[in-house]
């Protein structure tokens, strides 16, 4: 065995910067650790297929930090009552939901063409059980599909519709792109060809009109102001505000349900969840449903 030897002066600068780095390695692999523990911004969880209602709003809007104030601030818990969710909320008590006063629901069935709510079927039956007169939604992505192809991927997974006093139409949920360009890469005439067939083909399988979830900068923006769908959709605009009235877009005569926070508090659920106001009494609310005047 040779002698140990000290380590020359040229050589000791060498393993220092060894040791160096391997602290500062050590250092970043256990951020990394911390940083993975830790929930990822809503920009990094909207990945295809996980976009939530109002995703796009929150995104490209500035909404829930500029103009949404907190709800105890609001004026329009009265009325006929309503939430929105996904599998964002988890598991959900509808007896509860339905116990503090929220009459209707609109549940995420579907995005795009090959996404289904992993909690859609949970939720669409445990809200009927619950007397929560409820339908489904589709979050719209224009840049991957056709509307007609997307009407009926949502219509066989869960948009279907039935005249049982407890089930709402479709929503076709089009708003500011979470995953991109606003307007899905879209013109105008674009844009209002895909909203066209998507509406044309889902009437075609359910008998029923779409309703739309959208928001007036969106959809004024996107579609030019459109008044095609005046005579045919039942509007469902989002603006979150204390304002006694939401603002809608150019292209309808008024608003059937008003999102009016996305940081409502409900028995039932765990955390947030959007409250929804519909606009007349409950029997209105059941014409909608079962399609009567």
């Amino acid at each position: 065995m040779r002698p140990h030897r000290p380590l020359s002066p040229h050589r000791r600068p060498r393993t220092a910067v060894v040791g160096v780095l391997a602290a500062v390695l050590a250092l970043l692999t256990a951020t990394a650790g911390t940083a993975a523990a830790a929930p990822p911004p809503a920009e990094e969880r909207l990945k295809p297929g996980t976009a939530f209602m109002g995703a796009g709003h929150r995104l490209h809007e500035g909404a829930g930090t500029r103009e949404e104030p907190p709800l105890g601030a609001l004026g329009h818990t009265s009325g006929v009552q309503g939430i929105d969710v996904s599998h964002w909320q988890g598991a959900i008590n509808w007896t509860s939901v339905r116990n503090s006063g929220i009459q209707f629901a609109w549940i995420k069935a579907t995005e795009g063409t090959s996404f289904k709510d992993s909690r859609f079927n949970t939720n669409y039956v445990a809200a009927y059980n619950a007397g929560v007169i409820r339908g489904a939604y589709h979050f719209a992505r224009p840049d991957v599909s056709g509307g007609s192809t997307q009407a009926a991927y949502f219509a066989s997974n869960g948009g279907a519709w039935s005249r049982d006093n407890m089930t709402l139409p479709g929503v076709l949920d089009i708003e500011h792109n979470p995953y991109g360009a606003m307007c899905y890469g879209l013109s105008t005439t674009q844009m209002r060809a895909w909203i066209t067939d998507f509406y044309n083909t889902y009437k075609s399988r359910t008998s029923r009109d779409v309703v739309i979830y959208t928001t007036a900068g969106w959809w004024n923006t996107c579609t030019g102001n459109w008044t095609g769908m005046y005579h045919k959709s039942p509007l469902w605009v989002a603006h979150w505000t204390s304002s006694e009235t939401p603002t809608i877009p150019s292209g309808f005569p008024t608003w059937t349900v008003w999102q009016y926070t996305s940081t409502g508090s409900v028995g039932g659920v765990s955390g947030n969840v959007d409250r929804n106001k519909f606009n007349g009494s409950r029997d209105r609310l059941l014409a909608l449903a079962n399609n009567t005047p």
